[in-house]
């Protein structure tokens, strides 16, 4: 199936709120567990931006029911693979919302899956809390059903633009995924440009694994910019990167999707100097309550604190902080209507909020620089 997916149609998605309720469902599921689901890319060629963001979330969702969980009712989290295919996504949020009657889904994994499903979750009246895409297309119009956690890319993109026209790099090109992320982000790059200051002197869509890095890192070059935006992510950054030092030899900054360790790592030296927004709390000082619980999770599984697990630990912290408050007899309209009314929450030094007409609860963005021995400096 294509990728493609134009921005009336994510729009389009997003407005299909006229709904008949799903089937009377009992307040408990056949166990007594609350059971959510998730459809994201666990094959295909994107799977490995994945690995961190699942078993944090895994990792947050083991301390809560170690606790209690809700009431007593343990959380159970059940996901289904859609390789990042749009298609698929709604294929396994039908069998999540009609065979497993899961009380919400959480976590979906991309721009394209998001908006594949934002009709069917208006249709069946089950929220999706949380989601692993910062797109601001598909927080255009509030959906009743749609709530995130984390800043959006737009919020990220002028970060960066900012951060480069205070350093007097003005004269930006820009390396864009050929997916419906890359072609969503084209406009908002180019906006955001305009209304900061800034020259979007060139543009090239990279394909999904930068296969084609040179040609397109060619094509910037000639532009002569004075840095270089990459609104991509995935294995596409190794041979950008590479092949941005060779030709074009600028600043090259990055959102937070970008930032994996295994592609860090595979880069090595060329990774130094590279600048990442990112959306999370800096968790490798465990300085507040949350990074203090996140490091001892971490601790206990042998694992090293970086971004990708803490990525999926937060959003699943939020996700339980509303089953939490929305006791133990939740379902899916009681669930919207807690986090409707929850206001202003800090999680232990992450703060999110969310009302009636707010259902995105962070704009939260930090700047970071990767430094020796692939080191982040603040």
């Amino acid at each position: 199936m294509s990728l493609s997916i134009s921005r009336r149609a994510c729009l389009r998605g997003i407005g299909a709120f006229a709904a008949t309720p799903f089937a009377a469902r009992s307040a408990l599921a056949a166990s007594d567990d609350i059971v959510i689901g998730q459809s994201t890319h666990l094959s295909g060629p994107v799977a490995s931006t994945m690995k961190g963001p699942m078993k944090g979330q895994e990792l947050a969702l083991e301390e809560f029911n170690s606790k209690g969980g809700v009431g007593g009712r343990k959380v159970r989290l059940i996901t289904l693979d859609d390789a990042y295919d749009p298609k698929r996504c709604v294929d396994n949020a039908i069998t999540l919302i009609e065979r497993e009657r899961v009380t919400a889904l959480f976590g979906l994994g991309s721009t394209g899956t998001v908006a594949a499903v934002l009709p069917l979750l208006a249709e069946k009246k089950v929220p999706l809390v949380t989601a692993y895409t910062g797109t601001p297309a598909l927080r255009t119009r509030q959906h009743p059903y749609f709530f995130t956690a984390m800043a959006s890319y737009r919020d990220e993109v002028v970060q960066m633009v900012r951060n480069l026209v205070t350093v007097h790099c003005s004269r930006i090109a820009l390396a864009y995924h050929d997916t419906p992320f890359g072609k969503l982000m084209l406009p908002v790059v180019e906006e955001v440009c305009t209304q900061e200051g800034a020259t979007l002197v060139a543009k090239a869509a990279l394909e999904l694994a930068g296969g084609n890095s040179v040609a397109v890192c060619q094509t910037l070059s000639a532009a002569r910019p004075q840095a270089v935006v990459f609104m991509a992510f995935g294995p596409a950054l190794v041979p950008f990167v590479q092949a941005a030092r060779a030709q074009i030899g600028v600043p090259v900054y990055a959102p937070s999707i970008a930032n994996t360790k295994q592609q860090i790592e595979a880069l090595g030296d060329h990774a130094r100097g590279l600048a990442f927004t990112q959306i999370v709390p800096y968790p490798m000082r465990a300085t507040t309550p949350i990074t203090k619980d996140y490091a001892a999770a971490m601790g206990r599984a042998g694992l090293p604190m970086d971004f990708d697990h803490f990525f999926g630990y937060l959003n699943m912290r939020v996700m339980l902080e509303t089953l939490r408050r929305a006791g133990s007899a939740v379902t899916p309209q009681s669930l919207v209507s807690t986090i409707e009314a929850m206001g202003r929450v800090d999680l232990g030094g992450y703060r999110v909020s969310f009302g009636p007409d707010n259902h995105h609860g962070s704009k939260f963005v930090d700047l970071l620089i990767i430094g020796p021995g692939g080191r982040f400096i603040r």
